[in-house]
């Protein structure tokens, strides 16, 4: 029953704000005063993080903190990123519409649907069955057609659907997890918040070359941990 009344309310949510967007000026702003302000100039990431109605990306409770400069919990102690760190991330892997990325940590699929903007084909997993339920459903119903969400263990990857492009890590690991390195193409790229899952991690650029490995510290972030079952 609660699994069907929330996605009810999803789609209800979306229906009505299919409405002329009141969000879209708050939306311009988060990109002028906190992206382009903060240094990310590539234009496919701007122009998807314009795009995409973050509001329909979290609680209806917090929605009129959508585009505000800050993380957003989206329940079950997992969060929705600050639009800075989603719009970097992006920006890092270089995104363009030839390639094919792997995210790690569905979560309310923001970050899905920004790269599904720009790229031909998103494969998202997230390891908590209500948030890919949630999150899948919400997608389809924003039209994204280019994006796979599966339920699972996001450090083993997407082996089947490997090599990618890119991958896009939205939770801390204490290290980078080797599967996702060997389902990374060589000459790809990888973002990654890298360090102890109690305190503030790194983000990392992690390059494939010649398959080996080149690492590059970002900046110093604060992630929700990667969930790995043993």
């Amino acid at each position: 029953m609660n699994k069907i009344i929330l996605s009810l309310a999803f789609f209800i949510s979306i229906t009505v704000n299919c409405q002329p967007n009141k969000f879209s000026s708050q939306r311009e702003e988060m990109v002028n005063y906190q992206i382009i302000a903060r240094g990310v100039r590539d234009s496919a990431t701007l122009h998807a993080m314009m795009n995409v109605p973050r509001h329909e990306f979290v609680p209806l409770q917090w929605r009129s903190y959508a585009y505000d400069d800050t993380p957003l919990a989206i329940g079950y102690d997992q969060t929705i990123s600050q639009p800075y760190i989603v719009a970097l991330m992006t920006e890092l892997i270089q995104p363009n519409k030839n390639q094919r990325v792997l995210e790690i940590g569905t979560g309310s699929g923001y970050q899905a649907a920004v790269l599904a903007e720009i790229v031909d084909s998103v494969f998202t997993i997230e390891i908590l069955p209500q948030l890919t339920e949630t999150a899948a459903t919400r997608l389809k119903l924003l039209g994204y057609r280019n994006v796979n969400v599966r339920c699972g263990d996001g450090y083993l990857g997407w082996p089947e659907a490997a090599p990618f492009d890119a991958i896009i890590v939205t939770a801390a690991a204490e290290h980078i997890p080797q599967p996702l390195i060997d389902q990374l193409k060589n000459g790809g790229v990888m973002v990654i918040p890298v360090g102890s899952t109690l305190y503030v991690q790194s983000l990392t650029l992690v390059k494939k070359k010649d398959n080996n490995i080149e690492t590059q510290t970002i900046l110093p972030v604060r992630f929700v941990p990667l969930i790995h079952p043993k």
